[in-house]
């Protein structure tokens, strides 16, 4: 999948089935969705359909015949920047072009440089870590002139 620049994509990760209200406020004028694993439901993923195309790889909880349709990971090219999905950090080597590895698993927020590339988890949309903090997701920009610039959201 190509997408042109500037772009906003919301990231989300960990929805385990169930996708909150607020994440509809937050995406309302993304151009593509990229959902990191644990998707739980396939209604999820028609709902985010809804707000704006979606890619979305299989994380660990990922089961049945719905789930088997999924990819282990996913790239995008948004502008030159390839924009590379997993759900688990460490399970595939990074692509080199790689210019953002979008991640979930650990349901904690983080955004991170590591030797030029932007790494981005969005934390759980539905399950935070320890259920202490709130659900998060996050909005990446990316624009012709600048470096891909990432925000995490509380819902």
């Amino acid at each position: 999948m190509r997408v042109s620049l500037p772009a906003t994509i919301g990231v989300i990760s960990d929805t385990h089935g169930t996708l909150n209200p607020g994440v509809l406020h937050v995406f309302d004028e993304v151009d593509l969705v990229v959902h990191a694993g644990d998707i739980g439901s396939p209604a999820v993923l028609t709902e985010l359909e809804a707000i704006a195309p979606t890619v979305a790889v299989r994380g660990n909880t990922d089961h049945g015949a719905w789930a088997t349709t999924l990819p282990d990971s996913a790239s995008v090219l948004v502008g030159d920047v390839l924009v590379w999905a997993v759900h688990e950090y460490g399970c595939c080597p990074v692509p080199t072009r790689a210019g953002v590895v979008i991640t979930g698993h650990t349901h904690r927020p983080a955004v991170e440089w590591v030797q030029g590339i932007l790494y981005l988890n969005p934390g759980s949309a539905s399950q935070p870590c320890g259920r202490v903090s709130p659900p998060t997701v996050a909005l990446l920009e990316l624009g012709a002139d600048s470096q891909p610039a990432a925000r995490i959201h509380r819902l």
